[in-house]
Formats: C-alpha cells, structure tokens, sequence
C-alpha cells in the first residue's frame, strides 16, 4: 500500500506541476489555486552557487561520467542507438550522494546537507562528460578518419589513426566553444521567449521530485530496482562470455528463426543492452527499427544479391563497395540525408517563424504582463526562479573573451592535428558557428530535438568539397565535422542545463561550471575508453566483429561522396538512392501533415535506415523491450511509468559496465574456454562423418 502511495503522489506532483487546471494543486499548496513548487523548498536555504559545487557532488560525477561514457561508447560502436539517459544520472547521483550524506549524518561529521541543486550540478556534469562519447565521433566521424574504416570504402588513402595523444588534443581545443557562444543568450532564451526544453523541464521535474519525503521513497525503491536488474544483466554478460572464443560463437550468434533468416541478420542476439534501450526508446523508434530491417534485409538485399553478374560483378568480395556493401552503405546515407535535410529546414523554419514572433510580439507581451500584473503571480514560482536565475550573473565579456580566445587556439593548434584541415576552413567555421549554436540551442528549446549531427553532415560535404580529392578532402572534411558537431551539441546542452538549473533554483553560475568540469572530464575519459576498445578488440570496425562501427563506415563514405562523387558505385545504385532521399522526405512530409492521432503511427525514416546497413538482429531485442514496457504498462501503468525506466537503465548499465573486464580479458589475451556455434546440416553432417571416422 505504501509503494502504491508513493507512486501516485510523485506522479500527481509531476502531472499537476505541468498542468496548471489541475484541481489537486490545491493538495500540495498554493497561491490562488495555483501550485507553487518552491513552496515545498521555502523552509530550505538556497546555497550560494560556490557551495553548490562541491567535492563529493564532483567525485560522484566522476565515477558515473566513467560509467556512462563506457555504456554510451558500447551503443556508439554497436548501432549508434544512444537513448537519454538523463534519468539514471539523476537517480544514480541522488543515490550516491544521498547515502554518502547519510553516513555523514549518523556518524555527526555532515557539514552541509544534500540539496537538490548539488544534484542538478551532478546531472549537468555526468550528461556533459558521457555525451562526449558521442559528440567526440568515436563511432563516427573520428574512427571514419582511420585506415581499417578507409580500407571499407573508395578513398582508402586518405586516413589518420586514431591516438590517444592527439584525440585528446583534439577534444580540449573544440568541445568548450559552444558553451561560451551561448551564455549571453541564456535570459533571452529561458525567461524571455519560455522556451520549454523538454528533456531539461523533465529533468528539473524528476530531481524537485527526488527532494520530497515521498519521492526521495519512490527513488530508493527505483534505486533498488535498477540495482536488482543491474546485477542480473551484469551476470548475464559474465555468463555469455564462457561460451564465445571466437567470432560467431555464443548466444549471440544464435540462429533463433532459423540459418537461412540468421544468414539475412534476423536473430535474437540475447543483448540485455538492448531490450533496456527498446524499454527505454518510444515504441514509433522500435517499430521503424524493425519495419527498416524487414524492408532492407528481409526483402531489397536479398532481391539485389539475386542481380550478382548483371548489376555488378560476381568476383567483388561481400564488402565491396563496387557490389551489394554500395547499396547497403549509400541507400542508408540517402535516408538518412533526406530525414536530416528536411527536419532541419524544418527545425530552422520554425526557429526562424518563432523568434519573429517572439520579437514582434515582445512589446505586446509586456505591455499586457505588466497591466494583468497583479493576477500574474502567476506564481511565486516564477517570481523566485527568476530572481536567483537573474542573481549569479556570468559576465558577457568572459563569454565573448572565452570564445575569441579558444577559437584563436584552435586555429593555430588544429592544423598541426590534421594537416588537411587549413586554417582558414576552420576560421570561416567558427564565423559562422555561433549563430548556427543559436539556431540549434533555439530549436532544441522548441522542439526537443539537437540537429548537432545534422550540422555536421553539412560540414562533411562543405569542407570536403572545398578541399577536394587532391588535399585531403576526406579526412578535412570529417575533422570539420568534429568541430562544428561539438559546438553546436554542447550549446544544446547548455541550454538545456540552465533550463534544468531554472526550475530547480540552481545558479547559472554552477551550472556553466558544471559543465565546463563534466566536459573537462569527458575530454579525457571518453578517449582512454575508446582506447580500450580500439586496443582489446582487433575486429572493431569490421562487419565481422562485435563493435561494427557502422556510423563511421557511414560518415566516412559520406566525406567520400562529397569530395570523389558517385562513379564508383555499382548500377541503379544512384537511382535506388534518389528514390529512397525522395521518400523518406515524403514520409517526414506526410507524418508533418495528417493528424497527429494517425501520424504517431508512421515510422520515422531516419530510425529505419540504421538496419539498413548493421542488419536487423538489434531490432529483435528492441521491439522485445517496447513489448514488454507496452504490457507492463497495460497492467499496471503507474508502476510500469514509475520502475520502468530503472528497470532500462539496470540492463543497459549492467551489461555496459561488463564490457570493462571482458576488454581488459581480451587485451590480457585470456580466451573464453568454450565455443558454442550453430552449423548448417551440411557442416553437421561433416563434423558427424568426421567423428565416425576417429571413433
């Protein structure tokens, strides 16, 4: 009965918080019928924004920036499927520090109690440093430099090795201008156009909720439950690994429908990983995974290989440009840009359309606020956030002074990093950068969506083009990318973070410093991590392997396309892929169109092109994750709304986290004892003659 209780009320809280024509407001107090959240916090001091950042929150951040990076490195080589996750941060940086204070507590050494802005300076550095993992471009544009992903693809001359000495370098002198081309913005952006960053509101929504009696009960409760199944996804991939001493042994590579589908990528791979990503990830993204996987190797691949001999030649090896890997790689790359071209007209039409609304109105909407002043309490809410968001102020000349200077690094130290990249490229980049940081900063406040990687893309073919073949188009233009995906993704998130610390009272200023440490942290531990990878496993990047990398044979083709052009690809292929860029357009363009009741019903065509190349074995193991969270919450949805995410965030974690000592196992050269694999009758029945013939 308890649990249940505490359930309902968070979720009430949360709910009526959002809605403001909730009648139960009332219940948890307010002026003028109108919740007020403070109101709950009103008896606790608000810490000065120094006493926010403290050593204990920084040490946690640091434990879980290694965990998240780890599990966020494993997706980026796997699919590049990276669900939020926003909320095991939270919970996991409210747990620690909690039971960290409550030693403290019972022992009579506790200075200064857990607040919930210490925990929204822990999210902001652990969400800082693990998304380095991903705007680093370890599966994407920075492996696609190297020469095992340039051998997969038409420019194989042009490649940079991956080192852990110049990736950091590389990190430190790109990933800290986007935090500083938005920071004057963030009072236009927060408290005079409102715009709603949703993940950030969500965040702000989970840690208020953690800091009352009865949240901070479901949390422990959410705590457990993400430990329980922790541990028994850790067990598992600890289990799995006796049996796979080689490539294709093992759970794995377990022929669930049969050899001829296991052949064609259709299998349930027993990935704990990615049944927590399917938990996590909205049911449209699992259905166009698997819709994706059906149409490509279940009816196209297979039709094409039938067209061996008269579409392409019959001697060209299985990955092969010039054969079925062409179609594979570029059908993909034209979803993918079709999808990433029209959502960013998209997204910049509707920046554009409303920051001249928000301008031409600005007049208006204050004349108004200031005659209806007086029902505009509209909260006290609003009142104290404003006021202590306003209090800490970060100076504009340290923002404009922090970006010139590092810029002026950057021009001078990236040359020497890629001698391809000129110096004047990446001048004209950070131009031009911090209105495009605007643009995605803007854009993700409406929308919820970061089109960092998008950017990129433009920045790919845009430098690439302008370099060309004989320059080193290919590696310039995927540095390039690197640049301006990293300023624009943690302009973003900065953004973001001030819209979370807004709502949870915590000061812009420990916020911009949290996110300085966190990227601090990430430019270090998301090189070492991808190191490990790089080092344990000789088959990274290679279709055979465990960790395929797929974004980066992607990206890089991408850079390849930009700078050499089409003729190396094999017949219809260029045909194929205007028909697939024309419809995934058509797609976006009729799911933007129709109802929005009809149109949560049409798959999204950039979640269909990833199987289009990795082949459809993860979408078994997703589409099982939206299964079960779609029964859990038919039966009981509180509780499946409440545990659900914790329970995601334990198989993703547990299993992330077992990558560790099964990396440092493989570079210690120790091999599995057993090899469990399936055979074809044809090779059953050699093995049977074979064993006869000894006995």
């Amino acid at each position: 009965m308890e649990e249940k209780g505490v359930e309902d009320d968070v979720v009430k809280r949360l709910d009526c918080e959002r809605d403001p024509n909730q009648k139960n407001r009332q219940r948890f107090g307010g002026v003028g019928g109108v919740l007020s959240i403070e109101q709950f916090f009103e008896d606790q001091e608000v810490p000065s924004w120094r006493k926010q950042l403290t050593f204990r929150a920084f040490f946690v951040s640091f434990w879980l920036s290694i965990l998240f990076s780890v599990i966020v490195m494993k997706l980026n080589l796997t699919t590049g499927i990276i669900p939020s996750l926003n909320v095991s941060a939270g919970l996991l940086g409210f747990f620690f520090v909690k039971s960290w204070t409550k030693f403290l507590e019972r022992s009579g050494f506790l200075r200064q109690p857990f607040t919930r802005q210490e925990n929204t300076v822990i999210q902001t550095c652990v969400v800082a440093s693990s998304g380095i993992a991903f705007s680093g471009g370890f599966g994407s544009y920075l492996f696609g430099m190297s020469e095992r992903i340039a051998h997969k693809s038409s420019g194989s001359k042009d490649f940079k090795d991956p080192s852990l000495g110049w990736m950091i370098g590389f990190l430190f002198v790109v990933s800290f201008l986007g935090l500083f081309s938005v920071v004057p913005l963030r009072k236009i952006m927060v408290i005079d156009f409102k715009l709603t960053y949703p993940s950030g509101t969500a965040t702000a929504h989970l840690i208020n909720s953690f800091h009352t009696p009865r949240g901070a009960a479901l949390a422990k409760k959410q705590v457990k439950m993400l430990g329980r199944f922790f541990s028994v996804s850790f067990l598992w991939g600890f289990f799995q690994w006796f049996f796979m001493t080689a490539d294709g042994c093992g759970f794995a590579h377990f022929p669930t429908f049969g050899l001829k589908a296991y052949a064609n990528k259709f299998y349930f791979d027993f990935s704990a990983t990615y049944i927590g990503v399917g938990m996590i990830c909205p049911h449209i993204i699992n259905v166009s995974v698997l819709v994706g996987g059906i149409i490509s190797w279940g009816i196209m691949w297979p039709l094409i290989e039938e067209k061996k001999g008269q579409w392409y030649s019959e001697k060209l090896s299985s990955d092969d440009l010039s054969g079925l890997e062409g179609y594979k790689v570029f059908i993909a790359i034209a979803i993918i840009l079709g999808d990433g071209l029209y959502n960013f007209f998209k997204v910049l039409t509707r920046t554009l359309s409303g920051l001249l609304h928000q301008l031409r109105h600005k007049r208006d909407t204050e004349e108004l606020s200031s005659e209806n002043s007086s029902r505009s309490e509209l909260s006290y809410d609003d009142e104290r956030r404003k006021q202590l968001f306003l209090k800490d102020q970060i100076p504009i000349w340290l923002a404009i002074g922090g970006y010139v200077v590092i810029a002026a690094v950057s021009i001078n130290t990236l040359p020497h990093i890629f001698t391809q990249l000129k110096w004047y490229y990446i001048l004209v980049i950070y131009i031009f950068a911090p209105v495009l940081a605007f643009c995605n900063a803007y854009g993700c406040g409406l929308t919820d969506w970061s089109l960092a990687s998008t950017y990129g893309k433009l920045a790919i073919f845009t430098i690439g083009a302008w370099a060309g073949p004989l320059h080193g188009g290919v590696v310039a233009g995927l540095s390039a990318c690197g640049v301006l995906m990293n300023i624009v993704s943690t302009a973003s998130d900065l953004m973001q973070d001030f819209k979370t610390g807004y709502l949870t009272l915590a000061s812009p200023r420990s916020m911009f410093v949290s996110q300085v440490v966190g990227t601090t942290m990430g430019c270090i531990i998301s090189p070492c991590v991808f190191w490990l990878f790089y080092k344990a496993f000789d088959d990274l990047g290679l279709p055979t392997g465990e960790y395929t990398a797929p974004n980066a044979v992607l990206f890089r083709n991408m850079a390849v396309l930009g700078v050499e052009g089409v003729s190396s690809l094999p017949k219809n292929c260029m045909t194929l892929c205007y028909v697939f860029f024309a419809t995934s357009i058509l797609i976006n363009l009729i799911k933007d169109l129709i109802p929005k009741k009809w149109a949560r019903f049409i798959p999204l065509p950039m979640a269909m092109a990833i199987p289009f190349y990795i082949g459809p074995y993860f979408t078994i193991d997703m589409s099982l994750g939206s299964l079960i969270l779609f029964v859990w919450q038919k039966l009981n949805k509180t509780k499946a709304d409440a545990f659900g995410p914790a329970v995601a965030s334990g198989l993703i974690c547990g299993d992330g986290i077992w990558t560790l000592p099964s990396s440092i196992l493989a570079l210690a050269g120790v091999k599995a004892p057993i090899c469990m694999k399936f055979l074809s009758s044809s090779n059953n029945a050699k093995v049977d003659k074979f064993l006869s013939s000894s006995i």
